[in-house]
């Protein structure tokens, strides 16, 4: 197989959405598989709807993911001339040609096929007329003189083979009326000065794919490899929208999802290696290939999603981890945290993680070991230690047993708890619940005595007192 290059050509007019990263996926995962290389090209040439701002979203969504692109960025917008150029060969070679149809006469073909229950195409009204009867003033268009019989058939490694009957594939425009090019022209001219050997893209876009296929042809070029992948739907089955997870890779990141764990989530969806679920970036360079992509849509499941990235933050290094939580939580209390707190979300991270499945989550639980004096209590943890209950009882017990400890280590309190659970006839969580919820503000948490120790002696007993009000 000669030297594989495949391309991500998203247009900057709006976010990096999520059927785009997977597009962009399957593309760098096929380049790296085979050894090849992945190209991104930016398709600004709507230049009224692109935004730098919506570039640099595709950029940092990409860089989040970890899709590492190579060679420059290719902007479509900058190289409008060369593309003009090659609709100006067909011209000249026979193969295109000049249409001189108004808004309104194409408006009025598109309803005359339409009351003849016929596709609304345009009818090839210029196709073989002399230009010197154009009508004054009016700035052609250039248009594909397209084969009008037979079929063009796209053989793709995905879908297998794909005809189109060429009497449904009309004339397609090249150059606009203003002279420049179309979404169309630029495509194939941009692939094929890329070296583009794979085009790897939804399915919503095999009708263009036939279209490209008899422009590459009257250009003379070699075609591409092409394969359509599936759509994306909700759990439901339903079109993916902004309820469903349409949402940009930004916004995937803000939620609380790993990088890692995005990947695996994307790559499953469309894509199978047997029944494993859980497939490293590593594993997913060496298997990918697209024989093992499906043909039907795939269906987006938050539940999974969470399921998969509680998967990753378990297995997440505890330092990279704490970094992310304290990056947060700095930014929440609008300061940076102090060498003890730091090192509190370190002692604790493992615990914490345990119990997450996304960042955010993981960033809420954490929030008690940088929380200010006195913690507010939720309202199940105000109720194991209110007034007149056995909990704040045993709690005062345990401070006592605990205050002068020789050793503030969790084996230690742990050992005070339970020699005061055995003393009293209590059960062990008798007397960690009414701790938890003193140092944490909530009946959840990591193990408590264990928190205990990361808080220090000091803290924990702070803030028993408070609680107790002693």
């Amino acid at each position: 197989m000669s030297a594989i290059v495949t391309r991500f050509a998203p247009s900057p007019t709006g976010y990096l959405h999520i059927g785009g990263a997977r597009t962009a996926l399957f593309n760098w995962l096929f380049a790296r598989h085979f050894g090849g290389t992945f190209r991104l090209r930016i398709e600004d040439t709507d230049r009224q709807r692109s935004t730098d701002d919506a570039i640099g979203k595709i950029f940092e969504g990409l860089q989040w993911l970890g899709l590492d692109w190579d060679g420059d960025v290719v902007h479509q917008f900058s190289r409008a001339a060369l593309h003009a150029a090659e609709a100006h060969r067909l011209i000249a070679e026979g193969k295109a040609y000049y249409c001189y149809c108004t808004p309104d006469e194409l408006t009025a073909m598109r309803e005359e096929a339409k009351a003849n229950g016929l596709p609304p195409r345009y009818n090839g009204y210029w196709r073989d007329r002399d230009p010197a009867e154009a009508p004054a003033g009016v700035k052609p268009a250039v248009r594909l003189k397209a084969p009008r019989e037979g079929e063009t058939m796209v053989q793709d490694l995905v879908q297998g083979e794909v005809r189109f009957p060429n009497t449904e594939l009309d004339d397609m425009i090249l150059l606009r009326s203003d002279g420049t090019p179309t979404y169309m022209l630029s495509v194939v001219v941009d692939d094929h000065d890329m070296g583009i050997t794979h085009v790897i893209r939804g399915d919503d876009h095999l009708t263009n794919t036939a279209r490209q296929t008899q422009l590459y042809l009257a250009l003379g070029w070699d075609v591409p490899a092409f394969a359509h992948i599936p759509l994306i739907h909700g759990a439901d089955g339903a079109k993916l929208s902004k309820r469903h997870g349409a949402l940009g890779v930004d916004a995937y990141r803000d939620l609380g999802y790993l990088p890692e764990a995005m990947r695996n989530y994307l790559l499953r969806l469309g894509w199978s290696h047997g029944d494993d679920e859980i497939i490293s970036t590593e594993q997913a360079v060496a298997w990918f290939g697209l024989e093992s992509v499906g043909r039907s849509p795939a269906r987006f499941d938050f539940a999974k999603l969470d399921n998969l990235n509680g998967h990753y933050l378990r297995e997440a290094d505890n330092a990279r981890l704490a970094g992310l939580v304290a990056g947060q939580l700095a930014k929440d209390l609008g300061r940076g945290l102090s060498e003890i707190e730091t090192a509190r979300l370190h002692g604790s991270i493992e615990g914490l993680k345990a119990r997450a499945r996304t960042l955010v989550q993981l960033v809420d639980s954490a929030r008690f070991l940088v929380a200010a004096r006195p913690l507010a209590l939720d309202a199940k943890a105000e109720k194991v230690v209110a007034a007149g209950t056995p909990g704040r009882d045993r709690l005062a017990a345990l401070k006592a047993a605990i205050a002068d400890l020789d050793s503030f280590s969790a084996a230690m309190i742990e050992g005070a708890a339970r020699g005061l659970a055995e003393s009293t006839g209590a059960k062990l969580g008798d007397i960690a619940q009414p701790l938890r919820a003193a140092l944490s503000g909530s009946t959840v948490s990591p193990p408590i005595f264990e928190v205990a120790e990361v808080l220090g002696r000091e803290e924990t007993l702070g803030r028993i007192a408070d609680v107790l009000g002693a």
